[in-house]
């Protein structure tokens, strides 16, 4: 069954329309439940009001034709304008428009007088040339006259399967429908959005399962069965014991990785560390053990020791040749390891070296200066980490307000919980523990990184303003016991 979080595409979720019209379903049908959901949603948020619905030459269009119609029929005030000619409508589309009754005006910003609500009906989610002559004009118009937008679909002028922006302006509402798409999370096109709501208009289960989507919105349906959960009679090895490698004289960044660790499950964790550094550490960790690394030998015998099942290194590591030696280490273990920061950016433009030490399962973990250190990749983030993550081997979380995370096979998942708080020093750190405490507990890769990433930003947004990134590993607790209630 595809999960009500799968993001479909516009080829993807066109498919599943025409499975759907295959099996018996009138294309009409689809569009009348479109537009009724629409004007459905409206008049839940808005009191009634002059409405301008613009409309478009395609189905996009044919949808703002029944949503200006039931707007009608419920007492709202409707002016209608039209890019092109009513004649030039095909299908779908021509039969919603003659099911119109009302005036049909020219899409120009005159038809926005008097009114005090804008649908945007232009455009959908598959357009790929920019907006421009009388519908970027109307659209410019109705931002600068500061209406409210209700956009069906994306907004005008925001791509649906990359979120680049052809032209649009801001939303304060956009109607989908059955699934969103990637554009509506990926930047800038969220950004456009406002808030998404998801409508059914009765796309056949079967069609949604056919098209086997590969990418989803993060979110404990996607994971949420593979969070440990401590057993009766367990004991803390059997919860894992992660390993950080600590740096020196940045000792913060390692810290809070580590307290992220604990904090998220692992059963022990100890930060090993330059001896010089043993103090500073052990001063501010308790339950967190601090091993001397003195020598490179101690590291070797720490990696001997098979009880360390998952590994760090990254944060204030330090840009050296030594960091760059102890990461090649650790991938030589064949355990579970967690590049970021540092070990990302001691390899900067030799990534073969990189991916050709692996021999286990790899998580990295850039923001986008170290993604493109590493690699060449072009397109829109999801793309960009997909192509990453399958040139690498490794499971990949580009970093930012819409952090994408990608395994090698194809799956992504694209992360749109995080508040803007988390832009703060130290809040990756974080993230990267969070991460290697799940891989320590035996969550596979994918799992564990889409899972810290959203409980990251849970916590960021359960705390509020003011946050700083100490405060991120004690908001794990809260937010574990609801995803257990």
């Amino acid at each position: 069954m595809t999960l009500s979080s799968a993001l479909l595409t516009t080829e993807q979720m066109g498919l599943a329309d025409r499975l759907t019209i295959a099996g018996g379903v009138a294309g009409s049908t689809l569009m009348e439940r479109a537009g009724a959901a629409v004007a459905a949603e409206i008049a839940a948020r808005f009191s009634r009001r002059s409405v301008a619905v613009l409309c478009g030459p395609g189905n996009n269009g044919g949808d703002g034709f029944v949503a200006a119609r039931h707007l009608a029929a419920r007492g709202w005030p409707v002016r209608l304008a039209l890019l092109g000619v009513p004649e030039r409508l095909s299908g779908d589309a021509a039969h919603a428009a003659g099911q119109w009754s009302g005036p049909v005006e020219a899409m120009d910003p005159a038809a926005l007088d008097g009114s005090r609500l804008v649908v945007d009906a232009i455009f959908g989610a598959g357009l790929s040339r920019a907006v421009g002559g009388a519908a970027a004009a109307t659209l410019r118009a109705a931002a600068a006259a500061g209406l409210p937008v209700v956009a069906i679909d994306t907004p005008s002028g925001v791509q649906g399967d990359s979120g680049a922006d052809l032209g649009a302006v801001p939303a304060r509402l956009t109607v989908t429908f059955e699934r969103k798409k990637p554009g509506h999370l990926l930047l800038p096109g969220r950004s456009f959005c406002g808030e998404v709501v998801v409508r059914p208009i009765g796309l056949e289960p079967s069609a949604l399962d056919r098209v086997q989507s590969k990418c989803w919105e993060n979110g404990p349906e996607l994971w949420g069965t593979a969070l440990p959960r401590p057993a009766v009679g367990g004991h803390k090895y059997g919860r894992g014991h992660a390993l950080v490698l600590g740096g020196y004289p940045m000792t913060g960044a390692a810290r809070l990785a580590a307290r992220g660790a604990a904090r998220l499950g692992a059963g022990l964790v100890t930060v090993a560390v330059p001896e010089r550094a043993v103090p500073i550490y052990a001063a501010a960790l308790t339950s967190i053990m601090v091993r001397p690394l003195a020598t490179e030998a101690d590291l070797a015998a720490l990696l001997d020791d098979a009880r360390f099942n998952a590994l760090l290194i990254g944060p204030g590591a330090g840009v050296s040749a030594e960091t760059r030696a102890r990461v090649l280490s650790l991938l030589g273990t064949g355990r579970p390891v967690v590049l970021d920061a540092d070990a990302l950016t001691v390899f900067a433009g030799d990534g073969v070296a990189l991916f050709g030490a692996r021999r286990g399962t790899l998580v990295l973990t850039p923001h986008e200066g170290e993604y493109r250190r590493l690699f060449a990749g072009t397109g829109d983030k999801l793309a960009r980490a997909r192509e990453a993550a399958a040139a690498s081997g490794a499971v990949m979380l580009l970093k930012g307000a819409d952090t994408v995370i990608a395994a090698p096979d194809g799956r992504a998942a694209i992360n749109a919980n995080a508040p803007p708080t988390l832009a703060t020093a130290g809040a990756g750190d974080v993230l990267s523990g969070m991460i290697l405490g799940l891989l320590a507990q035996g969550v596979a890769a994918f799992e564990a990184a889409c899972a810290a990433c959203w409980i990251h930003g849970a916590a960021a947004a359960d705390f509020g303003a003011g946050l700083i990134a100490e405060d991120l590993p004690d908001g794990i607790p809260a937010v574990l016991r609801r995803l257990q209630s």
